[in-house]
């Protein structure tokens, strides 16, 4: 018998808030219960990492780039986005990214996400789908 392969295997959440803080470049210095419990990260195995460890393949590169241009400029982002758990399965997110700002500079971000509705979800995988395909032409 063939097992699924768990890279084409969603994982799906229906509730909590998964909430994790980075310093300025991306390292994850917290990892609240639920992210852990999502991601199925231990805390230990999150906090240190970059938060790329999550990221999935299938994400094009220019969404992040998008991300990380705005939030650098101390604005907000929010966004719905494909994440990677530790079993390779997939996770889909509406994430909203914050600056964390102190004396005017930017110390880290902290994201909050819930689960990203299946219509959100529909909308979004087109739109990747085009992203990516123009990354490979390029």
């Amino acid at each position: 018998m063939n097992r699924p392969d768990p890279l084409d295997e969603e994982y799906t959440f229906e509730d909590g808030l998964i909430v994790s803080s980075t310093d300025p470049i991306g390292i994850i210095t917290y990892a609240n219960r639920k992210f852990c419990e999502i991601a199925g990260y231990t805390r230990d195995e999150l906090v240190g990492q970059n938060h790329n460890i999550i990221r999935h393949h299938s994400m094009p590169k220019v969404a992040f780039k998008e991300l990380w241009d705005t939030i650098k400029a101390g604005k907000e982002w929010t966004g719905i986005v494909k994440n990677l758990r530790k079993d390779g399965k997939y996770y889909w997110v509406y994430s909203h990214v914050t600056p964390i700002e102190k004396n005017g500079q930017i110390q880290g971000y902290t994201a909050a996400r819930r689960p990203a509705s299946r219509n959100e979800i529909e909308e979004i995988i087109p739109i990747y789908a085009n992203l990516l395909a123009a990354e490979i032409k390029s």
